[in-house]
């Protein structure tokens, strides 16, 4: 599917320049005409709760195709912090290092269970040597997010992979932030653990998140609440015992139809995409705008690998963000910075009008 069809999959577009995906993305044409099927089947009585049901095992194999896994080793969830919290009642006794300005979904549930060094940012952001150099032999895991949704920044992953194993730790990959967007190469990272909630870059509904474990890992990994999805198909309704699933599926929770319905339609339109396209797609309008909002004043505030996430310095954050929503801009003011993300179904032109705003606002660092 070319760019121009894809972006016209979005009606929102019509009248927004959406670059305001890292908070949520507005609703593809498919995606929506998914619920609006379910809602009227629901109003009317014509549903069949089955059929929905249905939904989160077909998006299941979906997701395995997308990271390249096998979907026995894939779980689905309802968020990533009951992903994070499913491997975190997993792990042996041990420390878990993770970056102090980590997005709380991937810190909290650290913290309710184990030892955490948190790993605080140098000059605004988290750097990839510091967390090399908290990991040591008392550390069992350690927790980060490919591109960190307040800096913008793409963690190098194999570097973090090599470390982690020197000290003989786990890896928990959050791809929140990344996963449909950016390419993930699952053979060089390996990845213990990868999670994702989809309602951000991969365009679904919130309410459908995914944990994709290590087949070598599976064995180690304990359900966070069992329920009646917790054991192998047919699943049973009444009684015991409980016998789990030998596979991923054992950690599955109970679906939110709707949640998985979008996420079916989602995952499939994503499918139909070239991966490389839509990375470099993503990363050119990224580096543009970059460019020439530099030549105004602003800067990142990290200058690590470049993400589709553009994060820029400022005094003003919450003027410029006024300013810009005025103008039919949608981007988010984060305390001392703005944040911008690009997707596929961005355009030059968004980026131009973009920088059209930032330049009659008068903005700067500060």
């Amino acid at each position: 599917m070319s760019q121009e069809d894809f972006r016209g999959l979005f009606p929102a577009l019509r009248s927004t320049v959406w670059l305001d995906t890292p908070g949520a993305p507005p609703g593809a044409e498919p995606v929506t005409a998914a619920l609006y099927e379910a809602l009227s089947a629901w109003s009317t009585g014509e549903f069949d709760w089955r059929a929905w049901d249905s939904a989160a095992a077909d998006a299941r194999i979906l997701f395995a195709r997308l990271v390249r896994a096998d979907p026995a080793t894939v779980s689905t969830l309802g968020s990533l912090a009951e992903a994070a919290a499913t491997v975190a009642g997993s792990l042996p006794p041990g420390r878990i290092v993770v970056a102090a300005e980590e997005f709380r979904s991937n810190l909290f549930p650290w913290l309710a269970r184990h030892d955490v060094v948190t790993v605080p940012p140098r000059d605004g952001a988290t750097r990839v040597e510091d967390l090399m150099d908290a990991l040591d032999e008392r550390t069992v895991l350690l927790a980060v997010s490919e591109v960190t949704s307040g800096e913008g920044q793409r963690l190098d992953l194999p570097a973090l992979r090599a470390a982690t194993d020197r000290v003989g730790a786990r890896l928990f990959v959050n791809l929140t932030q990344s996963l449909g967007a950016l390419r993930f190469d699952a053979a060089t990272v390996r990845p213990d653990y990868l999670a994702v909630h989809g309602y951000k870059w991969l365009l679904c509904p919130r309410g459908a998140a995914w944990l994709a474990t290590r087949p070598d890992r599976l064995d180690e990994l304990t359900p966070l609440a069992p329920n009646w999805k917790s054991t192998s198909p047919p699943h049973g309704y009444f009684g015991g015992p409980m016998r789990l699933a030998g596979d991923a599926g054992r950690c599955d929770a109970s679906p939110a139809w709707f949640s998985w319905l979008g996420a079916r339609a989602a995952l499939r339109l994503l499918g139909s995409l070239d991966a490389g396209r839509v990375e470099r797609h993503c990363l050119g309008l990224a580096r543009q705008l970059t460019e020439e909002a530099r030549s105004i004043g602003l800067r990142r505030v990290a200058d690590g690998p470049l993400s589709q996430i553009v994060v820029l310095r400022t005094d003003h954050a919450d003027r410029i963000s006024a300013r810009l929503r005025e103008r039919g801009v949608r981007a988010t003011a984060l305390g001392d910075r703005v944040r911008f993300g690009l997707h596929y179904f961005n355009s030059e032109d968004d980026v131009l009008a973009t920088l059209r705003v930032l330049r009659s606002s008068g903005a700067s660092g500060g």
